[in-house]
């Protein structure tokens, strides 16, 4: 009887140790990285969409003297494209990438563990690539937003995701671990007519289909939107380690006009009237060369005359930028994605001396 007992007690003392080392192993497997995942993969979408593709097609084998008589014809389809997008909010508001849903007629959102839901666009931004969607539900799990502006070069991130489709087979987003590799990156109209300022750049892999989705930093916030990759050939697919993501706090910024008014309003008003500078009024102005836009009216009570701009000045540049039409100071103020309220910084020549104003932009 003795016996017997003292086997037990060995079992128990064995069984015992076996569990505290299990357990030690288990929890020396999490890291910073597994926690952001098990946090913020709850609330990650897969964003599926049915859009309408455009094409042409000559019957003309691209001979150009028939297609300049007898133009393209144009076919419209339905094909099926597919995102990522993040929950930000337990009654179901979910952000991503306009591109993802751009020229949209159908979208449904599938959430880890397969649970489906029809979304409606609420709003969405060409212009900074934002969309913010909304599927029906209440106390639906969501990520916790991070500030943009506090980041560090060099620390860990996790790109969470539906690349490929991949997230609609195994019902789970996939994630992808890197570094912030620079911040506050400028990139202009570089990717198809859309501004991406303020730009966060990582190395954690984004391919097809992360479109939309978080860029986490080690405390589980988000802290971007990703949005593409450059490739050696441009901005395309087959990532080579540096991706882009919309800083969070300019995406929450859009995401909040979004939800009020469903648009961006960028209608503004300077109260200039301009024309280029030819090489005539160049001499007869003496200007030291042929730049600039000369102001040919300025509206009366406008931003622009309160600012002490007269006719016949000649702006140089506005923000630092060199203008040499209407069109340069539009895109000037369109990839600053300035609106009513915002002020550019112009600089002009008079009576051949330079001087400097900050015009507000008005409501139109």
């Amino acid at each position: 009887m003795r016996t017997y007992s003292k086997v037990i007690l060995v079992v128990i003392f064995f069984s015992t140790q076996f569990s505290v080392q299990a357990e030690t192993v288990d929890k020396s497997r999490e890291t910073a990285i597994t926690r952001t995942i098990k946090k913020v993969g709850p609330a990650v979408a897969s964003v599926n969409v049915i859009q309408t593709a455009e094409y042409t097609r000559s019957p003309y084998f691209n001979d150009p003297f028939f297609e300049f008589w007898f133009p393209r014809d144009v076919y419209r389809r339905s094909v099926k494209t597919f995102g990522s997008g993040i929950l930000i909010s337990p009654d179901g508001y979910i952000l991503t990438n306009q591109h993802v849903v751009e020229k949209a007629q159908e979208i449904k959102v599938t959430l880890p563990g397969g649970s489906d839901y029809k979304a409606e666009i609420i709003g969405s931004d060409r212009n900074s690539d934002i969309a913010l969607l909304k599927i029906e539900g209440r106390g639906l799990p969501y990520a916790e937003l991070g500030n943009s502006d506090d980041m560090i070069i060099g620390e860990w991130v996790v790109a969470i995701g539906n690349p490929f489709g991949l997230a609609d087979v195994s019902k789970q987003p996939t994630a992808t671990a890197g570094i912030v590799s620079s911040v506050n990156l400028d990139l202009g109209r570089e990717v198809e007519g859309r501004v991406y300022i303020g730009m966060i750049q990582t190395d954690a892999s984004i391919n097809p289909g992360h479109s939309g989705g978080p860029l986490c930093n080690a405390e589980g916030e988000v802290i971007g939107i990703n949005a593409f990759i450059y490739t050696g050939g441009g901005y395309s697919e087959g990532s080579i380690g540096i991706g882009f993501a919309i800083p969070i706090n300019r995406a929450k910024e859009i995401a909040e006009e979004l939800k009020l008014y469903g648009k961006i309003d960028r209608s503004f008003a300077t109260g200039l009237s301009v024309q280029k500078v030819d090489r005539y009024l160049a001499q007869t102005l003496e200007l030291p060369r042929v730049t600039g836009v000369i102001i040919t009216d300025v509206e009366v009570g406008s931003s622009a005359q309160k600012a002490g701009l007269q006719v016949g000045d000649v702006i140089i540049n506005v923000n630092g930028f060199s203008v040499n039409s209407r069109r340069d100071i539009l895109s000037i103020i369109e990839d600053g994605d300035l609106r009513s309220g915002d002020s550019i910084h112009i600089s002009f020549f008079r009576d051949g001396l330079y001087f400097e104003a900050s015009v507000k932009l008005s409501d139109v």
